[in-house]
């Protein structure tokens, strides 16, 4: 599709209003007089009825008003020149004076050639531009199409706060005729990157409208509806509400699902027995309850993911949004608390709150998660969570254990289910250390103070979830 195309698939007949900075004026063959490229530009405006490779304005996609620019890849590979640039920061400062999120189609080459570094310093310009949109508490949500290279995928795709891709789309920073020869090209495909943690979701053409939609709602309310290219009541509600200063409810406690049990564990030995059963309720459960629409977040953007923890952003019925990061029952992985933290901070930095599902044995302790930074990264989500200026609300489902539970419990707003536990250390490691016999391990529970009531009383549980 061509990049008008592309906007019209989003914002179908709610309609799209084009806007255009004041055209730069260049000297004959660009700033570097490079032979031939006026003439480049003019068969590249002949075969797509576009005067740049991007086009942008405003227009409502969903019920939400936005920011939209694409890039059209039949002019000159949508590569970046000093124009481009021009369009590109008008379209974040656009987004940033009307307090509206940004939406980018991206199809791009990269930087153009023909204008050298000119060309390649237009990303500077992308980077400063994303910058203060970020820290205007604005979302960016990036759309990579086939295909999605260089600077732009660097820039522009990449540094999105949500990625999509379509299925099958070339995303890379490497384009396909500088990388290696050798270079397995599922590395450099939507699908690859979605496995590498560098991509959220692989989109379908046909679901694009319904799930750009989706996370418009999910990310919280910048801008109302209006025509497009009206101003919408965001700049309003803004005045006065600048990052840090924000009012935010927090999210509701989930209400604790059944395991069959209604009574609180008797001993120490029991909580954790209640906690590691097979049939209790997990993650997955809890979130099918507390939510109408789930739109995951994937990877850590370091190349890794984590299976055992989900992260994202919900729609409760009431259609009020709630990030979540959720822990599935199994040891947390270095990806998982990088995952962890970027969706803490997203939501902080959108005024959207925070839900935490602890459930895990501890951090994954194998000789991989040290050299993948375990260390660091529980470091760096006990840090989201303590710098947070959105509420965080945190549900103890199973099990708790140690500091790599800890790190994603809310300090002061923590709750507990009666099929838990919370512990500084998992009881038989407790009796190993301290050269007990098996047999008291159930003891050495006890000693721990680890049921949910023990909680209560010590004063880490705010309550008890019936």
């Amino acid at each position: 599709m061509t990049a008008r195309e592309t906007i019209a698939l989003l914002t179908g007949p709610a309609g799209f209003t084009e806007h255009r900075p004041p055209p730069r004026a260049l000297p004959p063959d660009g700033p570097l007089g490079w032979a031939g490229y006026d003439a480049a530009r003019e068969r590249a405006g002949t075969r797509t009825g576009e005067d740049e490779s991007v086009v942008y304005g405003a227009g409502v996609v969903g019920d939400r008003e936005c920011v939209l620019l694409a890039f059209e890849f039949g002019f000159l590979g949508g590569s970046l020149g000093q124009r481009t640039g021009d369009r590109l920061e008008a379209a974040y400062a656009l987004a940033l004076a009307r307090r509206l999120p940004l939406i980018s189609l991206v199809a791009t080459g990269g930087s153009r050639m023909q204008e050298g570094m000119v060309a390649l310093t237009q990303l500077q310009r992308v980077a400063a531009a994303s910058t203060r949109l970020r820290a205007a508490g604005l979302p960016q949500i990036a759309v990579v199409r086939d295909p999605t290279t260089g600077g732009g995928w660097a820039t522009v795709g990449a540094g999105a706060d949500v990625v999509l891709a379509l299925p099958g789309a070339q995303v890379g920073f490497a384009g396909s005729r500088v990388r290696p020869p050798d270079a397995d090209p599922y590395a450099y495909s939507a699908e690859g990157q979605f496995a590498a943690g560098q991509v959220d979701a692989v989109v379908p053409v046909g679901e694009l409208p319904q799930t750009v939609g989706l996370w418009l709602r999910a990310l919280g309310r910048h801008g109302e509806p209006g025509p497009p290219g009206g101003p919408g009541v965001g700049a309003r509600e803004a005045a006065g509400a600048e990052a840090g200063a924000r009012e935010v409810a927090a999210a509701p406690v989930p209400r604790a699902l059944s395991a069959g049990r209604r009574s609180l564990p008797g001993t120490g030995r029991e909580a954790v027995e209640r906690a590691r059963a097979a049939g209790r309720p997990r993650a997955e459960a809890y979130l099918a309850d507390y939510f109408d629409v789930r739109l995951p977040l994937h990877g850590d953007r370091c190349g890794g993911s984590d299976p055992g923890l989900l992260t994202g952003f919900g729609l409760r019925a009431d259609g009020r949004p709630v990030a979540y990061v959720a822990q599935c029952g199994t040891a947390t992985r270095p990806a998982g608390y990088r995952a962890a933290a970027r969706t803490i901070r997203l939501a902080d930095r959108l005024g959207v709150p925070v839900l935490t599902l602890v459930d895990t044995p501890g951090a994954a302790n194998d000789a991989e998660a040290e050299r993948t930074g375990a260390g660091a990264a529980i470091a760096d989500t006990f840090a989201a969570i303590a710098a947070a200026r959105v509420p965080v609300t945190t549900l103890v489902i199973g099990e708790g254990g140690s500091g790599g539970a800890l790190a994603l419990a809310a300090p002061g707003n923590t709750h507990v289910t009666a099929d838990s536990y919370f512990s500084v250390i998992a009881p038989e490691l407790a009796a190993a250390i301290l050269k007990r016999p098996p047999e008291e391990t159930g003891s050495t529970a006890d000693q721990l103070r680890l049921r949910p009531q023990d909680l209560l009383e010590l004063g880490f549980a705010r309550s008890i979830v019936e």
